[in-house]
Protein backbone atom coordinates (compact mmCIF):
# COMPACT_ATOMS: atom_id res chain seq x y z
CA UNK A 1 0.00 0.00 0.00
CA UNK A 2 1.39 3.39 -0.94
CA UNK A 3 1.08 6.18 1.62
CA UNK A 4 1.96 9.81 1.03
CA UNK A 5 2.36 12.91 3.19
CA UNK A 6 -0.10 15.67 2.27
CA UNK A 7 0.35 19.43 2.33
CA UNK A 8 -0.66 19.50 6.02
CA UNK A 9 2.02 17.00 6.97
CA UNK A 10 -0.39 14.09 7.49
CA UNK A 11 0.36 10.60 6.17
CA UNK A 12 -2.52 9.10 4.17
CA UNK A 13 -3.06 6.06 1.93
CA UNK A 14 -3.18 6.62 -1.82
CA UNK A 15 -6.23 4.52 -2.83
CA UNK A 16 -5.65 4.70 -6.58
CA UNK A 17 -1.88 4.12 -6.49
CA UNK A 18 -0.40 1.88 -9.16
CA UNK A 19 1.80 0.38 -6.43
CA UNK A 20 -1.08 -1.04 -4.36
CA UNK A 21 -1.29 -4.82 -4.65
CA UNK A 22 -2.25 -7.97 -2.80
CA UNK A 23 -0.06 -11.02 -2.27
CA UNK A 24 -2.26 -13.77 -0.88
CA UNK A 25 -1.93 -17.23 0.62
CA UNK A 26 -4.16 -19.03 -1.86
CA UNK A 27 -3.84 -17.16 -5.17
CA UNK A 28 -0.48 -15.48 -5.77
CA UNK A 29 2.02 -17.41 -7.86
CA UNK A 30 5.53 -17.18 -6.41
CA UNK A 31 8.69 -18.40 -8.10
CA UNK A 32 10.97 -20.81 -6.24
CA UNK A 33 14.53 -19.57 -6.79
CA UNK A 34 17.96 -20.63 -5.60
CA UNK A 35 19.42 -24.06 -4.79
CA UNK A 36 16.12 -25.72 -3.86
CA UNK A 37 14.36 -24.73 -7.09
CA UNK A 38 13.12 -27.74 -9.10
CA UNK A 39 14.51 -30.19 -6.53
CA UNK A 40 12.44 -33.39 -6.22
CA UNK A 41 11.61 -32.53 -2.59
CA UNK A 42 9.93 -29.31 -3.82
CA UNK A 43 7.68 -31.01 -6.39
CA UNK A 44 3.96 -31.59 -5.88
CA UNK A 45 0.97 -32.79 -7.86
CA UNK A 46 0.08 -29.21 -8.79
CA UNK A 47 3.72 -28.28 -9.47
CA UNK A 48 5.51 -31.35 -10.85
CA UNK A 49 8.64 -29.33 -11.72
CA UNK A 50 9.04 -27.67 -8.29
CA UNK A 51 9.36 -24.18 -9.70
CA UNK A 52 6.26 -22.28 -8.55
CA UNK A 53 4.36 -22.21 -5.28
CA UNK A 54 0.98 -20.65 -4.61
CA UNK A 55 1.06 -18.18 -1.75
CA UNK A 56 2.99 -17.03 1.26
CA UNK A 57 1.70 -16.71 4.81
CA UNK A 58 2.59 -16.02 8.42
CA UNK A 59 5.03 -13.34 7.29
CA UNK A 60 6.93 -11.71 10.13
CA UNK A 61 9.58 -8.98 10.41
CA UNK A 62 11.51 -8.70 7.17
CA UNK A 63 13.69 -5.99 5.69
CA UNK A 64 14.47 -3.75 2.74
CA UNK A 65 17.42 -4.44 0.42
CA UNK A 66 19.78 -1.67 -0.75
CA UNK A 67 18.05 -1.80 -4.16
CA UNK A 68 14.61 -1.25 -2.65
CA UNK A 69 12.99 -4.68 -2.65
CA UNK A 70 11.14 -6.05 0.36
CA UNK A 71 12.14 -9.31 2.05
CA UNK A 72 9.17 -11.06 3.67
CA UNK A 73 10.02 -13.63 6.32
CA UNK A 74 7.80 -16.73 6.53
CA UNK A 75 7.66 -17.61 10.21
CA UNK A 76 5.29 -20.13 11.88
CA UNK A 77 4.33 -21.99 8.70
CA UNK A 78 3.98 -25.29 10.57
CA UNK A 79 0.58 -24.21 11.92
CA UNK A 80 -1.05 -24.61 8.51
CA UNK A 81 -0.20 -28.27 7.82
CA UNK A 82 -2.14 -31.24 9.12
CA UNK A 83 -2.29 -34.97 8.40
CA UNK A 84 -0.92 -38.27 9.61
CA UNK A 85 2.90 -38.39 9.72
CA UNK A 86 2.90 -42.19 10.00
CA UNK A 87 4.74 -43.54 6.99
CA UNK A 88 5.59 -40.11 5.68
CA UNK A 89 8.95 -40.21 3.84
CA UNK A 90 10.18 -37.17 5.79
CA UNK A 91 8.46 -37.67 9.15
CA UNK A 92 11.57 -36.84 11.22
CA UNK A 93 12.33 -33.76 9.14
CA UNK A 94 8.76 -32.55 9.43
CA UNK A 95 8.91 -33.00 13.21
CA UNK A 96 11.97 -30.71 13.35
CA UNK A 97 9.75 -27.96 11.89
CA UNK A 98 6.79 -28.76 14.17
CA UNK A 99 4.68 -30.39 11.45
CA UNK A 100 1.90 -31.52 11.51
CA UNK A 101 -0.43 -29.58 13.81
CA UNK A 102 -4.21 -29.17 14.01
CA UNK A 103 -4.17 -25.44 14.69
CA UNK A 104 -5.80 -24.14 11.51
CA UNK A 105 -7.04 -27.21 9.65
CA UNK A 106 -6.47 -25.84 6.17
CA UNK A 107 -5.94 -29.41 4.97
CA UNK A 108 -9.66 -30.08 5.37
CA UNK A 109 -10.34 -27.65 2.53
CA UNK A 110 -7.12 -27.61 0.47
CA UNK A 111 -5.44 -30.96 -0.01
CA UNK A 112 -1.99 -29.43 -0.42
CA UNK A 113 -2.02 -28.59 3.31
CA UNK A 114 -2.60 -32.25 4.18
CA UNK A 115 0.78 -33.99 4.34
CA UNK A 116 -0.88 -37.33 3.67
CA UNK A 117 -1.95 -36.07 0.24
CA UNK A 118 0.91 -33.71 -0.63
CA UNK A 119 3.97 -34.84 1.33
CA UNK A 120 6.33 -32.21 -0.15
CA UNK A 121 4.15 -29.12 0.27
CA UNK A 122 5.63 -28.14 3.69
CA UNK A 123 9.09 -27.90 2.10
CA UNK A 124 7.78 -25.02 0.00
CA UNK A 125 7.18 -22.76 3.01
CA UNK A 126 9.47 -21.29 5.65
CA UNK A 127 11.51 -19.16 3.27
CA UNK A 128 12.39 -15.52 2.66
CA UNK A 129 10.27 -14.03 -0.13
CA UNK A 130 11.60 -11.11 -2.16
CA UNK A 131 8.98 -8.67 -3.46
CA UNK A 132 9.57 -5.60 -5.60
CA UNK A 133 7.16 -2.92 -4.32
CA UNK A 134 8.16 -0.58 -7.14
CA UNK A 135 7.04 -3.05 -9.80
CA UNK A 136 3.61 -4.50 -8.97
CA UNK A 137 3.75 -6.79 -12.00
CA UNK A 138 6.96 -8.47 -10.83
CA UNK A 139 6.50 -12.02 -9.55
CA UNK A 140 7.63 -12.54 -5.93
CA UNK A 141 10.44 -15.06 -5.43
CA UNK A 142 11.23 -17.44 -2.59
CA UNK A 143 14.99 -17.10 -2.08
CA UNK A 144 15.89 -20.59 -0.93
CA UNK A 145 19.62 -19.85 -0.59
CA UNK A 146 18.73 -18.04 2.66
CA UNK A 147 17.55 -21.25 4.29
CA UNK A 148 14.26 -22.66 5.53
CA UNK A 149 13.22 -22.16 9.15
CA UNK A 150 10.80 -20.01 11.15
CA UNK A 151 12.12 -16.72 9.86
CA UNK A 152 11.86 -13.49 11.78
CA UNK A 153 13.94 -10.54 10.73
CA UNK A 154 15.75 -10.29 7.43
CA UNK A 155 17.87 -7.16 7.64
CA UNK A 156 20.87 -6.46 5.43
CA UNK A 157 24.05 -4.39 5.24
CA UNK A 158 26.77 -4.10 2.60
CA UNK A 159 30.15 -5.62 3.49
CA UNK A 160 33.48 -3.90 2.85
CA UNK A 161 33.92 -5.63 -0.51
CA UNK A 162 30.42 -4.70 -1.66
CA UNK A 163 28.73 -8.04 -1.04
CA UNK A 164 25.37 -8.15 0.73
CA UNK A 165 25.10 -9.63 4.22
CA UNK A 166 21.63 -10.62 5.45
CA UNK A 167 21.03 -11.34 9.15
CA UNK A 168 18.14 -13.60 10.20
CA UNK A 169 16.66 -15.14 13.34
CA UNK A 170 14.74 -18.39 13.82
CA UNK A 171 11.94 -17.47 16.22
CA UNK A 172 11.56 -20.47 18.47
CA UNK A 173 13.07 -21.55 21.75
CA UNK A 174 16.56 -23.07 21.38
CA UNK A 175 16.84 -22.10 17.73
CA UNK A 176 19.64 -20.31 15.92
CA UNK A 177 20.99 -17.08 14.50
CA UNK A 178 21.86 -17.07 10.77
CA UNK A 179 23.44 -14.87 8.15
CA UNK A 180 23.78 -15.05 4.38
CA UNK A 181 26.67 -13.54 2.42
CA UNK A 182 26.09 -13.03 -1.29
CA UNK A 183 28.61 -14.31 -3.83
CA UNK A 184 28.48 -11.11 -5.89
CA UNK A 185 28.64 -7.42 -4.90
CA UNK A 186 25.60 -5.17 -4.83
CA UNK A 187 25.16 -2.83 -7.77
CA UNK A 188 23.99 0.44 -6.22
CA UNK A 189 23.53 2.11 -9.62
CA UNK A 190 21.60 -0.49 -11.62
CA UNK A 191 18.98 -2.18 -9.42
CA UNK A 192 18.12 -4.70 -12.15
CA UNK A 193 21.65 -6.11 -11.84
CA UNK A 194 20.68 -7.37 -8.35
CA UNK A 195 17.73 -9.40 -9.64
CA UNK A 196 19.29 -12.76 -8.70
CA UNK A 197 21.85 -11.62 -6.13
CA UNK A 198 20.14 -13.55 -3.32
CA UNK A 199 20.32 -16.88 -5.18
CA UNK A 200 24.09 -17.26 -4.88
CA UNK A 201 26.15 -17.08 -1.73
CA UNK A 202 26.89 -18.77 1.59
CA UNK A 203 24.47 -19.43 4.45
CA UNK A 204 25.97 -19.43 7.97
CA UNK A 205 24.79 -20.24 11.48
CA UNK A 206 26.26 -18.68 14.63
CA UNK A 207 28.21 -20.25 17.47
CA UNK A 208 28.68 -18.08 20.57
CA UNK A 209 31.77 -18.92 22.63
CA UNK A 210 32.16 -18.24 26.34
CA UNK A 211 35.13 -15.89 25.85
CA UNK A 212 33.02 -13.28 24.07
CA UNK A 213 33.95 -14.35 20.55
CA UNK A 214 31.88 -16.19 18.01
CA UNK A 215 32.13 -18.09 14.77
CA UNK A 216 29.90 -18.16 11.69
CA UNK A 217 29.69 -21.81 10.64
CA UNK A 218 29.06 -22.38 6.91
CA UNK A 219 26.01 -24.45 6.02
CA UNK A 220 27.49 -25.80 2.81
CA UNK A 221 26.95 -29.26 1.34
CA UNK A 222 30.04 -31.40 1.89
CA UNK A 223 31.36 -29.17 4.67
CA UNK A 224 31.99 -31.01 7.96
CA UNK A 225 29.05 -33.29 8.80
CA UNK A 226 26.80 -31.99 6.00
CA UNK A 227 27.35 -35.08 3.89
CA UNK A 228 25.38 -37.89 2.30
CA UNK A 229 26.04 -40.09 5.34
CA UNK A 230 23.98 -37.63 7.38
CA UNK A 231 21.18 -37.31 4.85
CA UNK A 232 22.41 -34.34 2.79
CA UNK A 233 22.82 -35.09 -0.90
CA UNK A 234 23.01 -31.55 -2.22
CA UNK A 235 22.87 -27.90 -1.18
CA UNK A 236 19.12 -28.12 -1.73
CA UNK A 237 18.89 -30.59 1.16
CA UNK A 238 20.99 -28.28 3.33
CA UNK A 239 18.78 -25.23 2.82
CA UNK A 240 15.51 -27.19 3.06
CA UNK A 241 16.68 -28.70 6.35
CA UNK A 242 18.68 -25.71 7.62
CA UNK A 243 17.69 -26.49 11.20
CA UNK A 244 19.03 -30.04 10.99
CA UNK A 245 22.20 -28.77 9.33
CA UNK A 246 22.67 -26.22 12.12
CA UNK A 247 22.17 -28.98 14.72
CA UNK A 248 24.98 -31.00 13.19
CA UNK A 249 27.27 -27.95 13.04
CA UNK A 250 26.73 -27.49 16.80
CA UNK A 251 25.48 -23.93 16.60
CA UNK A 252 24.42 -22.20 19.83
CA UNK A 253 20.73 -22.68 20.73
CA UNK A 254 19.36 -19.23 21.59
CA UNK A 255 16.47 -17.76 23.58
CA UNK A 256 14.13 -17.16 20.61
CA UNK A 257 16.22 -15.03 18.22
CA UNK A 258 13.80 -12.67 16.54
CA UNK A 259 14.80 -9.45 14.80
CA UNK A 260 18.49 -8.94 13.94
CA UNK A 261 19.36 -5.33 13.15
CA UNK A 262 22.66 -4.10 11.69
CA UNK A 263 23.44 -0.54 12.78
CA UNK A 264 25.00 1.38 9.86
CA UNK A 265 26.17 4.16 12.21
CA UNK A 266 28.17 1.95 14.61
CA UNK A 267 28.63 -1.04 12.24
CA UNK A 268 27.50 -3.37 15.01
CA UNK A 269 24.58 -5.81 14.92
CA UNK A 270 21.82 -6.14 17.54
CA UNK A 271 19.97 -9.38 18.24
CA UNK A 272 16.70 -9.45 20.18
CA UNK A 273 16.30 -12.67 22.15
CA UNK A 274 12.68 -12.58 23.27
CA UNK A 275 12.52 -15.19 26.05
CA UNK A 276 12.85 -18.89 26.81
CA UNK A 277 10.85 -20.21 29.74
CA UNK A 278 11.92 -23.77 28.86
CA UNK A 279 15.68 -23.28 29.42
CA UNK A 280 16.90 -25.31 32.40
CA UNK A 281 19.77 -24.36 34.72
CA UNK A 282 22.13 -26.89 33.11
CA UNK A 283 21.37 -25.41 29.66
CA UNK A 284 22.52 -21.86 30.37
CA UNK A 285 25.58 -20.26 28.77
CA UNK A 286 27.06 -16.79 28.65
CA UNK A 287 24.87 -15.63 25.75
CA UNK A 288 21.75 -17.20 27.31
CA UNK A 289 22.57 -16.87 31.01
CA UNK A 290 19.19 -17.28 32.69
CA UNK A 291 17.12 -20.39 33.26
CA UNK A 292 13.36 -20.06 32.82
CA UNK A 293 14.03 -16.78 31.05
CA UNK A 294 10.70 -14.95 30.79
CA UNK A 295 12.21 -11.54 30.00
CA UNK A 296 14.75 -11.89 27.18
CA UNK A 297 17.96 -10.02 26.37
CA UNK A 298 19.66 -8.01 23.65
CA UNK A 299 23.05 -9.14 22.37
CA UNK A 300 25.47 -6.99 20.38
CA UNK A 301 27.72 -8.44 17.68
CA UNK A 302 30.88 -6.73 16.47
CA UNK A 303 32.12 -8.14 13.14
CA UNK A 304 35.83 -8.91 12.98
CA UNK A 305 37.76 -6.02 11.37
CA UNK A 306 34.40 -4.22 11.03
CA UNK A 307 33.61 -6.48 8.06
CA UNK A 308 30.23 -8.21 8.09
CA UNK A 309 31.46 -10.81 5.60
CA UNK A 310 34.03 -12.15 8.09
CA UNK A 311 33.43 -15.53 9.71
CA UNK A 312 34.41 -14.45 13.23
CA UNK A 313 32.87 -11.84 15.51
CA UNK A 314 32.96 -10.50 19.03
CA UNK A 315 29.84 -10.26 21.13
CA UNK A 316 28.61 -8.85 24.42
CA UNK A 317 25.38 -8.23 26.31
CA UNK A 318 23.63 -4.86 26.04
CA UNK A 319 20.81 -5.52 28.52
CA UNK A 320 19.27 -8.42 30.38
CA UNK A 321 15.62 -7.46 30.31
CA UNK A 322 13.14 -7.47 33.18
CA UNK A 323 12.46 -5.41 36.25
CA UNK A 324 15.78 -4.21 37.75
CA UNK A 325 14.03 -3.67 41.10
CA UNK A 326 13.25 -7.39 41.31
CA UNK A 327 16.44 -9.36 41.98
CA UNK A 328 14.72 -12.58 40.95
CA UNK A 329 14.73 -11.49 37.31
CA UNK A 330 18.52 -11.09 37.15
CA UNK A 331 17.99 -7.99 35.01
CA UNK A 332 20.85 -5.71 34.06
CA UNK A 333 20.34 -2.06 32.97
CA UNK A 334 22.17 1.23 33.14
CA UNK A 335 21.42 2.90 36.48
CA UNK A 336 19.93 5.83 34.57
CA UNK A 337 16.99 3.65 33.48
CA UNK A 338 13.84 4.86 35.23
CA UNK A 339 11.03 2.74 36.63
CA UNK A 340 9.23 3.24 33.30
CA UNK A 341 12.29 2.72 31.09
CA UNK A 342 12.89 -0.99 31.51
CA UNK A 343 11.07 -3.58 29.40
CA UNK A 344 10.82 -7.30 28.69
CA UNK A 345 10.51 -9.58 25.67
CA UNK A 346 12.32 -7.55 22.99
CA UNK A 347 11.10 -8.34 19.48
CA UNK A 348 11.35 -6.03 16.45
CA UNK A 349 14.23 -3.55 16.22
CA UNK A 350 14.94 -0.34 14.33
CA UNK A 351 17.78 2.17 14.17
CA UNK A 352 17.26 5.91 13.81
CA UNK A 353 19.38 8.44 11.93
CA UNK A 354 21.63 8.98 14.98
CA UNK A 355 22.27 5.25 15.43
CA UNK A 356 20.02 4.87 18.49
CA UNK A 357 18.36 1.46 18.87
CA UNK A 358 14.57 1.23 19.17
CA UNK A 359 12.99 -1.90 20.61
CA UNK A 360 9.41 -3.14 20.22
CA UNK A 361 8.23 -5.71 22.76
CA UNK A 362 5.97 -8.75 22.58
CA UNK A 363 5.01 -10.42 25.86
CA UNK A 364 1.96 -12.16 24.43
CA UNK A 365 -0.66 -13.31 26.88
CA UNK A 366 1.95 -13.46 29.66
CA UNK A 367 2.16 -9.67 30.10
CA UNK A 368 0.35 -9.69 33.48
CA UNK A 369 3.07 -11.88 34.99
CA UNK A 370 6.12 -10.66 33.04
CA UNK A 371 5.82 -6.89 33.52
CA UNK A 372 2.24 -6.19 34.57
CA UNK A 373 1.88 -3.65 31.77
CA UNK A 374 1.19 -3.50 28.05
CA UNK A 375 3.81 -3.77 25.32
CA UNK A 376 5.37 -0.77 23.64
CA UNK A 377 8.39 0.67 21.92
CA UNK A 378 11.46 1.90 23.77
CA UNK A 379 14.56 3.88 22.85
CA UNK A 380 17.72 2.12 24.00
CA UNK A 381 21.14 3.74 24.16
CA UNK A 382 24.00 1.51 22.99
CA UNK A 383 26.94 3.95 23.15
CA UNK A 384 28.82 5.94 25.79
CA UNK A 385 27.99 6.45 29.45
CA UNK A 386 24.27 5.90 28.88
CA UNK A 387 24.68 2.52 27.17
CA UNK A 388 21.96 0.17 28.39
CA UNK A 389 19.53 2.98 29.30
CA UNK A 390 15.95 2.38 28.21
CA UNK A 391 13.25 5.02 27.72
CA UNK A 392 9.58 4.27 27.15
CA UNK A 393 8.26 6.04 24.05
CA UNK A 394 4.88 4.57 23.01
CA UNK A 395 2.64 1.98 24.64
CA UNK A 396 0.01 -0.10 22.88
CA UNK A 397 -3.55 -0.69 24.10
CA UNK A 398 -4.32 -3.72 26.23
CA UNK A 399 -3.95 -7.10 24.57
CA UNK A 400 -1.90 -5.79 21.63
CA UNK A 401 1.62 -6.47 20.37
CA UNK A 402 3.99 -3.73 19.29
CA UNK A 403 5.79 -4.46 16.04
CA UNK A 404 7.15 -3.13 12.76
CA UNK A 405 8.99 0.05 13.85
CA UNK A 406 10.26 1.93 10.79
CA UNK A 407 11.76 5.42 10.48
CA UNK A 408 11.65 7.70 7.49
CA UNK A 409 15.22 8.46 6.33
CA UNK A 410 15.19 11.82 8.12
CA UNK A 411 13.96 10.20 11.38
CA UNK A 412 11.10 12.71 11.45
CA UNK A 413 8.38 10.03 11.35
CA UNK A 414 8.32 6.72 13.16
CA UNK A 415 5.81 4.18 11.89
CA UNK A 416 4.72 1.45 14.29
CA UNK A 417 2.28 -1.42 13.86
CA UNK A 418 -0.22 -2.28 16.59
CA UNK A 419 -1.27 -5.91 16.26
CA UNK A 420 -4.40 -7.58 17.65
CA UNK A 421 -5.56 -4.98 20.24
CA UNK A 422 -7.90 -6.33 22.90
CA UNK A 423 -6.70 -9.92 22.52
CA UNK A 424 -3.98 -11.12 24.92
CA UNK A 425 -4.29 -11.38 28.70
CA UNK A 426 -7.51 -9.41 29.06
CA UNK A 427 -8.64 -11.56 32.00
CA UNK A 428 -5.99 -9.72 34.02
CA UNK A 429 -6.86 -6.22 32.75
CA UNK A 430 -7.99 -4.33 35.83
CA UNK A 431 -11.57 -3.16 35.47
CA UNK A 432 -12.32 -5.62 32.64
CA UNK A 433 -11.15 -9.01 33.99
CA UNK A 434 -12.86 -11.27 31.46
CA UNK A 435 -12.28 -12.73 28.03
CA UNK A 436 -12.36 -10.16 25.26
CA UNK A 437 -14.84 -10.98 22.48
CA UNK A 438 -16.07 -9.31 19.31
CA UNK A 439 -19.31 -8.31 21.06
CA UNK A 440 -17.57 -7.36 24.31
CA UNK A 441 -13.98 -6.25 23.55
CA UNK A 442 -11.54 -5.04 26.18
CA UNK A 443 -10.88 -1.95 24.05
CA UNK A 444 -12.31 -0.36 20.93
CA UNK A 445 -9.01 1.22 19.93
CA UNK A 446 -8.39 3.16 17.67
CA UNK A 447 -11.96 4.24 16.75
CA UNK A 448 -13.51 4.09 20.23
CA UNK A 449 -16.96 3.71 18.70
CA UNK A 450 -19.63 1.36 20.01
CA UNK A 451 -20.26 0.02 16.48
CA UNK A 452 -16.57 -0.70 15.76
CA UNK A 453 -14.36 -3.54 17.07
CA UNK A 454 -10.69 -3.00 17.92
CA UNK A 455 -8.59 -2.82 14.77
CA UNK A 456 -4.89 -3.50 14.15
CA UNK A 457 -3.44 -0.32 12.72
CA UNK A 458 -0.36 1.50 11.50
CA UNK A 459 0.47 4.59 13.57
CA UNK A 460 2.63 7.44 12.25
CA UNK A 461 4.36 9.34 15.06
CA UNK A 462 5.85 12.82 14.55
CA UNK A 463 7.06 15.65 16.80
CA UNK A 464 4.54 18.42 17.44
CA UNK A 465 6.92 21.04 16.09
CA UNK A 466 8.59 18.86 13.47
CA UNK A 467 12.15 17.61 13.29
CA UNK A 468 13.75 14.33 14.34
CA UNK A 469 11.87 12.07 16.72
CA UNK A 470 14.80 11.92 19.14
CA UNK A 471 17.93 14.05 19.41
Amino acid sequence: VEIRRDENGNWKPVPDSDFNRRITALDTQIEIAGPAAHHPRMRTGEDPVGGTVIGTFNNCAGGITPWGTYLMAEENVNMYFMGDPEGHPEADKLKRMGIPTTMYGWGRFHKRFDISQEPNEPNRFGWVVEVDPLNPTAQPKKRTALGRFKHEGCESIVAQDGRLVVYMGDDQRFEYLYKFVSRDPVDLVNREANADLLDYGTLYVARFDEDGTGKWLPLVYGWGPLTEENGFRSQADVVIDARLAADLMKATPMDRPEDVQPNPVTNRVYVSLTNNSKRKPDQTDKANPRAENEWGQIVELEPFAQDHAEEVFGWNMVVLCGNPADEATGASWNDETSENGWFACPDNLAVDKAGRLWVATDQGRAWPEVTGSADGIYALETEGEYRGTGRMFFRVPVGAEMCGPCFTPDSATLFVAVQHPGTDGTNSFKGFERKSTFEDPATRWPDFRDDMPPRPSIVAITRENGGEIAT
